[in-house]
């Protein structure tokens, strides 16, 4: 039988209106404004940053930090809502500006690893088991600046760290070719996959791939998703589109190429993902032009959009694209797709 699916978003995603190039254009809703929101819409998981959990974590002691995130689990105890992962938010902080696990510097490297380690702690105060790595300044601005080798060394011994700091928790590398480090350390999914294969525990390392990053790298989703699925390690995903190589836009889910997003969820589908416990993420912003009243839309759209796509995915004539495959006649089954998706009756 057709499983479910369960949906999840960061409050990131409930945005003031900024982008790379201007500054905020809406009013914040305060974090537990964001909190209410998820049934309202229809989500269960919440995202989180470290510091989504416990805000300036860098001001308060070990003790006050697992005090704060033993709050928070309260709270979507109340709400009825389910922390997804943790993600160590390594890319604002002085000390990380060259990096963090591979800066060139000891001692940021060093604060990296602790607060990533925090970061477990803390997942295991809100309840969940997943630490999502984004390795936004694992990079360099200029290649003879850093060793790769080396970084990808610097990499694998913070999280055999994390690894070793509670055994139940698992890694999900998210890769990013680019942005903000010019040049960056594993950028696809078959990097990240590769680097879980050294770590201490790979059975414990797996991946997260986000469509707009696949888009960047000039690769497709879908096979990204297929990839890691290979290797049974596509343990999250962050759907969202993006128009082309430029910046990370994170635009709502089909919204620019609504054939691409199909092939997303048809690889889901016939892969049983969700089977095993994972989540259906959305990492979607809402257009600049939107009122703070009607902010939250992108995120409705892009369930509903996941949603209808899922029916096409287990309406589509499955034995026809067979035989169209098996003659390799894929005229017909390029066709046969459009017309589905187009929602008109087959020929």
């Amino acid at each position: 039988m057709p499983g479910k699916y369960r949906f999840s978003f960061g409050p990131w995603n409930i945005h003031e209106g900024a982008d790379p190039f201007g500054p905020p254009v809406r009013e914040s809703f305060a974090f537990d404004e964001k909190l209410k929101v998820y049934k309202q819409l229809g989500f269960q998981g919440v995202q989180f940053h470290d510091d989504d959990v416990v805000p300036s974590i860098d001001r308060y002691s070990h003790t006050d930090v697992l005090k704060k995130a033993r709050e928070v689990k309260r709270r979507l105890d109340e709400l009825e809502l389910v922390a997804e992962f943790v993600a160590p938010r390594l890319w604002e902080d002085a000390r990380t500006t060259d990096g963090a696990y591979t800066s060139n510097d000891s001692r940021d490297r060093d604060y990296a690893i602790e607060r990533s380690v925090r970061a477990v702690e803390i997942a295991r105060e809100v309840g969940c088991d997943r630490i999502v790595l984004w390795l936004a300044r694992e990079g360099s601005y200029l290649r003879e600046a850093k060793d790769p080798a080396r970084a990808l060394s610097q990499i694998v011994e913070a999280i055999n760290r994390m690894l070793a700091a509670d055994r139940g928790i698992r890694i999900l590398i998210e890769p990013k070719p680019n942005e903000p480090m010019d040049q960056a350390f594993l950028p696809t999914m078959g990097h990240a996959i590769a680097a879980a294969y050294l770590t201490d525990d790979p059975t414990r390392v797996g991946a997260l791939m986000e469509s707009a990053h696949a888009i960047l790298a000039g690769l497709d989703p879908s096979d990204e998703m297929a990839f890691a699925l290979g290797h049974r390690k596509l343990w999250g995903v962050h759907l969202n589109d993006q128009n082309g190589l430029k910046y990370d836009q994170d635009k709502a889910f089909g919204s620019v190429d609504l054939r691409r997003a199909f092939d997303q969820v048809r690889v889901l589908e016939r892969h049983n993902y969700g089977q095993a416990g994972e989540w259906v993420g959305l990492d979607v912003k809402a257009m600049r032009t939107q009122r703070r009243d009607v902010s939250f839309a992108h995120l409705k759209h892009s369930k509903e959009t996941f949603e209808l796509l899922v029916e096409k995915v287990r309406t589509f004539d499955e034995p026809a694209a067979q035989r169209s495959i098996a003659e390799r006649n894929y005229e017909e089954l390029d066709q046969l797709i459009l017309r589905h998706l187009l929602g008109l009756r087959e020929r």
